[in-house]
């Protein structure tokens, strides 16, 4: 996992957490040179940070659904185990629960220019996916007029293999781009299984802190994916060490690449309101 930063479970995450997925890294690396152009291209759109926001050890995003309303209580997304309480066990999930985390929220340069508080944890989990969604006390329509920073828009569609995507950290105030290299069947790592795991091609070398990352394809500007783990030993099924398991049972290792979580699943459990409704028509997330 890109392991979230916290104090002593930096050692053991993955890319991210203690022993996990991917989050921040000790030191901030130099300034990249995959940061997005000034001007891009006119066929693709402009991606860069506004929207996203930096948690305390990850990174995460407002999001919206294609129905959300602009008076609805606002989203932010992440990782399952970026947590504030530690990694969901395998099969758990967290719905509903209670939570005051603050976000910083970023603009469009990537400077912070406010705070934005949860009231709760509307779902979260570490089992066929590493997803968290945080309710926040303000609307998408207070932060647009206090801040003016829009809500990125969740694709209700699946990525395609070779789409061009972005990986935009609100940690470490960094973007990666790439493509979409395939699909994992099944991705394990430590004791989660994930499904139909988004597989970047290697130029995505996400690294701690970037746990969380809304993964924007770059045509539509929507967020398809979040970014959440990578291989970093080459070991085999460990965590930080993800393994691919195809339908045959075959584990596929590949040391130095990056995966993320499709995001499209989650638009069908967002009911009106902006309430996640497990029991929506199409909606997949794994229940409690």
């Amino acid at each position: 996992m890109n392991k979230p930063l916290t104090g002593a479970l930096l050692s053991l995450l993955l890319l991210g957490a203690a022993v996990g997925p991917a989050v921040a890294a000790p030191t901030a690396p130099a300034a990249p040179a995959d940061t997005p152009p000034t001007a891009p291209a006119a066929t693709a759109a402009a991606v860069d940070f506004a929207g996203t926001v930096a948690l305390s050890n990850c990174s995460g995003s407002v999001v919206r659904a294609p129905g959300s309303q602009p008076n609805d209580l606002a989203l932010v997304l992440s990782n399952g185990h970026c947590l504030e309480s530690g990694f969901p066990a395998a099969g758990e999930v967290v719905k509903d629960r209670p939570s005051s985390r603050s976000f910083s929220l970023l603009n469009s340069a990537g400077s912070k220019v406010g705070t934005l508080r949860a009231s709760k944890v509307a779902y979260a989990t570490m089992t066929d996916t590493d997803i968290s969604i945080y309710q926040l006390t303000r609307t998408y329509a207070q932060i647009q007029s206090q801040y003016g920073i829009s809500p990125l828009t969740l694709d209700g569609a699946r990525p395609t293999q070779g789409s061009a995507i972005k990986v935009v950290s609100g940690y470490w105030k960094r973007i990666y781009s790439c493509t979409v290299d395939g699909f994992a069947y099944r991705l394990k790592e430590g004791d989660w299984t994930w499904k139909d795991s988004v597989r970047y091609t290697s130029a995505c070398n996400t690294i701690g802190g970037t746990s969380g990352s809304p993964v924007v394809d770059t045509a539509t500007g929507k967020v398809v994916a979040v970014n959440n783990t990578g291989n970093e030993d080459g070991a085999r099924c460990t965590v930080n060490n993800p393994c691919e398991v195809d339908q045959n049972g075959n584990v596929t290792v590949r040391q130095g690449i990056n995966y993320a979580q499709q995001t499209y699943i989650v638009v069908p459990c967002i009911a009106p309101g902006n309430k996640i409704d497990l029991n929506r028509a199409g909606c997949t997330l794994p229940k409690p």
